[in-house]
């Protein structure tokens, strides 16, 4: 670009931030609550009862941390923002040969997981982008160095030949064609054209999944391609050298589609792996996909995003640049963050895939404060900052042509020789990569610790929410797989808490308080799990054996108890319902909230302290985003909870739901009859009313419910035992 160059409207801004409305009202209803809140910790420490002084402390410590989570959520609450970029003002300002390079990191780590044919859609949906494609270089990194993945990449690479133009021609949306095709879409003057398209699409889709499912591929395609010559040795996931192949060169005349236009570069990466390596799990790889970019095309812009969350706005990109080229504010931008919206929710969403509060208020809460979470995919970075380098305020994006990338202008296989050593696992040994340099290691979530590092090191990234979704997703279908990515996200961030990087010290005088706080919300996920166990056992229990545990109801120590559930519970509801939320999903969301909280969160802790102690190392689960079951795809789609498994988290949700179902009966049936106690136990009566109707779900897959979803048998009886004992402990 040639910064003297001055265009009309060169004074305006390219993006505008608002503040959200209503602030002042919101700071006073949270002052009430805050004073609510007060009231009741004041009550457990003047009240305290002469016997089972250990069940009111447990009480008084969980009602403490609830308060203390609830002022450190506020903060997120506290500043509101909202980004609006003005492409037609980019357009005006920059012409196609002036703006930046773009670099496109796709990542996926295992082909059973992550199925090839899911993989491609992305990749086809990145590199059809609304963008002059000689400044696209799209990169997938394959940590499960398959020879499956490669293939369907490859096959994606002579498939785009079709399907960019088409897109552009016809302005095709969503762009990834797994998606665009599954759609009922009016094609009418181009009919014929879509239907051929479709038809290469179908073909190739049938190949990928014909040689996935035969685990290998044949020889005679392998003959069709030197790239395969790479999986001729012994290669597995864990031990194999690294492979870079360059599928679409960008800088090649001969790159084009079947219109005569170019074609985006295309490179397919699988770092090196030994046995007894650290590997780093996508950070590794992350890191790996800078340095071979850098080698490569070395955009000054990079967009990341997982393997399964498709471009669904072919302009987003330009969005983007409206922050990074604003002249202002602009050079201090380090990354543009997206919040994580899927295509395969339900009405409703049972499972609460979608928090609507976090993607619209909280995380816009958090940018309010410069604190925005980087969350690892649907992201554009500037290369400087995400590579380690401090802000100083002279950096620029500049537009380098392809001769001041590659001065030597190196053939395709030199560049993919000198590219393999930058994937080599020796080569960070003695160097900053993984600390100072790149995304930081040694954490489950490697994306929230960098991204605070890098606002540290000076940068100030934004949180833009467009009205449409720029990246989509598919969402976790059952119950299993959302807890184990809960429990992964929770122990991963607590575990930051109890680093070097808990934000209060890494972040002490570097990033604002309110930042500091806002990132807490998510590190405290995992013992935020304790006071909420406490909360829906303790009461029950005392509740059977008539011990009372809060004021009774003609006390005026019972109003500050009751207007701080009611008001907390009011402002999350009304919230919901501005945003755009339905009555029956924020209950879903509570119900979700209850089951996170006392398995995967709590699960979480535990894992984390035993680490903390030195007994174990920290691991790395894939989030399974293909389903196979039809039966259960079925059930999700009428809405149904997924319980069919005897793991121990369906046990303790069980035996949670029958606890407070058998407290609340026995309390009504004895509190009742004699009228001077029921005044006692209104409250306790009450948490367990509101636990049963959330559980509800929970008794009817114990008791209705005959299909594969429903909570089986044996896990049944194991809740059983298990409530009962509990039910009996004050006799034993």
């Amino acid at each position: 670009m040639n910064p003297n160059k001055k265009r009309e409207n060169d004074d305006l801004p390219l993006f505008e931030t608002k503040a959200a409305r209503g602030g002042a009202a919101h700071k006073l209803f949270c002052s009430t609550i805050f004073a609510g809140i007060i009231l009741t910790w004041v009550y457990r420490l003047t009240h305290i009862p002469e016997s089972r002084i250990h069940v009111w402390f447990s009480m008084f410590f969980s009602e403490v941390f609830f308060g203390l989570y609830w002022i450190i959520t506020q903060s997120a609450r506290w500043h509101v923002v909202s980004r609006h970029p003005f492409k037609d003002r980019l357009s005006l300002r920059y012409g196609e040969e002036e703006l930046p390079k773009v670099d496109i990191f796709v990542c996926t780590a295992d082909p059973v997981l992550e199925p090839p044919s899911l993989v491609v859609g992305t990749v086809l949906s990145a590199v059809s982008y609304n963008y002059p494609p000689e400044k696209l270089a799209v990169y997938l990194s394959d940590d499960g160095g398959s020879e499956l993945t490669f293939f369907a990449l490859l096959e994606a690479s002579r498939f785009s030949k079709h399907w960019v133009p088409f897109c552009k021609k016809y302005n095709v949306e969503p762009r990834s064609p797994r998606v665009y095709f599954s759609r009922c879409v009016d094609v009418n003057e181009f009919d014929q054209e879509w239907i051929n398209v479709k038809q290469l699409y179908e073909d190739m889709e049938s190949r990928i999944e014909s040689v996935a499912r035969k685990g290998c591929v044949p020889q005679e395609i392998k003959d069709r391609h030197k790239g395969f010559s790479e999986w001729e040795s012994n290669v597995t996931k864990q031990d194999h050298q690294s492979i870079v192949q360059i599928l679409i060169d960008g800088c090649d005349q001969e790159a084009i589609d079947i219109e005569g236009n170019k074609l985006p570069t295309l490179v397919y990466l699988s770092r090196e792996k030994k046995t007894g390596c650290a590997h780093n799990f996508k950070a590794g790889s992350m890191n790996a996909l800078l340095r071979v970019s850098a080698e490569i095309s070395n955009a000054p812009i990079i967009l990341n995003v997982d393997c399964d969350m498709y471009s669904n706005d072919p302009d987003s990109i330009r969005d983007a640049l409206c922050f990074f080229l604003d002249e202002k504010q602009g050079k201090q931008i380090s990354y543009v963050q997206y919040p994580q919206q899927y295509n395969n929710i339900i009405e409703n969403d049972i499972y609460a895939n979608i928090n609507l509060a976090i993607n619209q208020i909280e995380l816009s809460g958090l940018d309010g404060f410069g604190g925005t979470l980087y969350v690892g995919t649907g992201c554009f970075h500037r290369r400087v900052s995400l590579s380690g380098e401090k802000y100083s305020g002279i950096h620029t994006i500049e537009c380098l042509n392809d001769d001041e990338v590659n001065t030597k202008k190196r053939s395709v296989e030199e560049l993919e020789e000198a590219s393999k050593v930058l994937a080599n696992c020796s080569y960070e040994n003695g160097t900053l990569w993984g600390q100072e340099m790149g995304l930081v290691y040694g954490c489950p979530v490697e994306d929230i610790v960098t991204g605070l590092t890098i606002q540290c090191r000076g940068w100030k990234p934004v949180y833009y929410n467009p009205a449409k979704y720029a990246f989509e997703g598919v969402a976790p279908t059952t119950l299993d797989v959302s807890l184990i990515q809960f429990k992964r996200w929770s122990e991963g961030m607590f575990q930051i808490f109890f680093s070097k990087y808990c934000p209060f010290v890494y972040g002490h005088r570097k990033i604002e308080f309110g930042a500091q706080m806002g990132y807490c919300i998510y590190l405290l996920w995992a013992p935020i799990s304790l006071p909420t166990l406490c909360y829906v056992v303790v009461p029950a229990l005392s509740l059977l054996h008539g011990v009372p545990l809060f004021p009774q109801i003609s006390s005026p120590w019972f109003l500050p108890f009751a207007y701080v559930f009611g008001a907390k519970t009011a402002y999350t509801l009304v919230e919901a319902l501005i945003i755009g939320d339905t009555l029956k999903g924020w209950w879903n969301l509570q119900r979700m909230v209850l089951i996170r909280r006392t398995t995967s969160f709590f699960f979480a802790f535990v894992d984390t302290m035993i680490r903390q102690f030195g007994l174990s190392q920290t691991s790395f689960v894939v989030t399974s985003k293909s389903v196979d079951d039809h039966e259960a795809r079925d059930r999700y789609e009428k809405g149904l909870i997924e319980f069919g498994s005897s793991s121990v988290t369906t046990i303790i949700i069980a035996t949670i739901a029958l606890l407070n179902f058998v407290s609340l009966v026995c309390g009504l049936l004895t509190k009742l009859a004699f009228g001077d106690e029921f005044g006692k136990f209104v409250a306790q009566l009450a948490i367990c009313a509101v636990l049963v109707m959330l559980n509800l779900p929970i008794y009817e897959a114990i008791f209705l419910r005959s299909d594969r979803g429903k909570i089986p048998s044996s896990v049944a009886v194991k809740a059983f035992v298990v409530a009962s004992i509990l039910c009996l402990l004050r006799i034993y």
